[in-house]
């Protein structure tokens, strides 16, 4: 299994790596995107699996069946995650997923398990939204989350759209829609994901099982002022968004402090984007988070509040418009308690259930779908960033977790 896992990471980790930063750039329907897909179509055909690939771009590698036509209602165990990165991403976040899926069927296969049920491993497209937007693209439009027509507006920062993006990738645009059918015929699906935070760092255990993942959104706030020359115009007569746009992002740090809730604004474009120009407009993206729905309601009203109180003050037009939002989602609690009990204990305590505040394809599924998620502990902390990281021995640690979840969903 160990040298199952590290054939696997050494072979997809270069894919899409930037030299200078050392993070990755698997933007949706690119070249890294491309290569990606192609890694997971070699692993599925090395493994005799049936490679499918469905109408949103969502790649899937069945055993026991040649694709979900094949499956009874509700029949299929289903893991995986997502190859695709934010901007400058570290390597575990979505991979760890599919590399350990891979692993964990080849430690099934070498315990001689015998399967009940059909499996199969999924690589959703476009999970963090890097390129359009929108998070979640391709289990969004398979649930029916995102409708085609939505989609079909989506633009990238040089205007591309959605579906010329696809288009120059091979795919037909106008297929993409719900996939009420094969989501269906699975009635279970576990994603294995690296932790994005602390927790089992603090308690000491490699694995951990999700609860929960808070509700969050992402707002874009458009600050419209007036464009003028930097080097001649009074301090008096200006109207610069740029100082309601930074008065805007100190709010939202005490909004989300007063409500113990999470605020960022990591995204701003400015026009005309000169040193020696007074911005005309500056636009932020707010991605804000809370562990319940009245707390991040809380927030975001604060925010726009407060980013309105100062637009007057400056003499700034103000928009703000909600571009995606994913209430909270428990996870049945039913598959978790199932998970807890196929992992049984870690030394002398039981596998530690935790809350996150990051979305994941499976909270999207779970309005539909019997999901669950398992963790592996991230020493540093950090995701969305080289420095995000998992040991060998975590790693493995994850595998066998999800060998032992997967033998005792499909395997009985």
């Amino acid at each position: 299994m160990t040298s199952s896992f590290l054939d696997m990471w050494g072979e997809l980790r270069p894919l899409g790596r930037d030299a200078a930063s050392g993070g990755y750039r698997r933007f949706a329907w690119t070249g890294a995107d491309a290569d990606c897909r192609a890694w997971f179509r070699a692993q599925a055909e090395a493994r005799q699996l049936a490679y499918e690939l469905d109408r949103n771009g969502n790649q899937w590698a069945w055993l026991g069946a040649t694709g979900y036509r094949d499956v009874a209602p509700g029949d299929a165990v289903v893991t995986g995650s997502h190859l695709d990165s934010v901007p400058d991403g570290g390597a575990f976040d979505g991979p760890l997923g599919v590399v350990s899926s891979f692993a964990a069927l080849d430690e099934l296969r070498a315990r001689g398990v015998q399967f009940a049920k059909p499996l199969a491993i999924v690589n959703f497209g476009d999970e963090e939204g890097a390129r359009f937007g929108l998070a979640c693209v391709g289990s969004r439009l398979s649930a029916g989350a995102l409708t085609p027509e939505a989609a079909h507006r989506l633009r990238d920062g040089d205007g591309v759209t959605l579906p010329q993006a696809m288009e120059r990738a091979g795919y037909d645009p106008e297929a993409i829609g719900p996939d009420p059918e094969r989501l269906a015929a699975i009635g279970a699906f576990v994603e294995l994901h690296v932790e994005q935070g602390r927790a089992l760092d603090l308690s000491g255990d490699p694995v951990g099982i999700a609860s929960a993942i808070w509700p969050h959104g992402r707002w874009r706030f458009d600050f419209r002022g007036e464009a003028n020359h930097a080097g001649t115009t009074r301090l008096a007569d200006r109207r610069d968004p740029m100082l309601t746009y930074a008065a805007t992002v100190l709010a939202a740090r005490e909004q989300a402090r007063l409500a113990g809730a999470l605020a960022t604004f990591g995204k701003v474009s400015v026009e005309p984007n000169g040193v020696n120009a007074i911005p005309s407009l500056v636009r932020g993206w707010l991605d804000a988070r809370a562990a319940g729905q009245d707390s991040l309601d809380t927030v975001v009203t604060g925010i726009e509040r407060a980013a309105a109180e100062r637009a007057a003050r400056d003499g700034i037009d103000l928009d703000v418009v909600r571009e995606s939002f994913t209430p909270v989602v428990e996870f049945r609690h039913a598959l978790r308690d199932e998970l807890g009990a196929l992992l049984g204990k870690q030394g002398d305590r039981p596998v530690p259930v935790l809350g996150t505040g990051a979305g994941h394809d499976a909270g999207i599924l779970s309005a539909t779908v019997p999901t669950a998620m398992l963790f592996v502990r991230n020493p540093t902390g950090v995701s969305h960033s080289p420095a995000e990281a998992a040991t060998e021995d975590d790693c493995v640690a994850g595998v066998t977790a999800l060998a032992d979840v997967l033998e005792g969903l499909a395997c009985r």
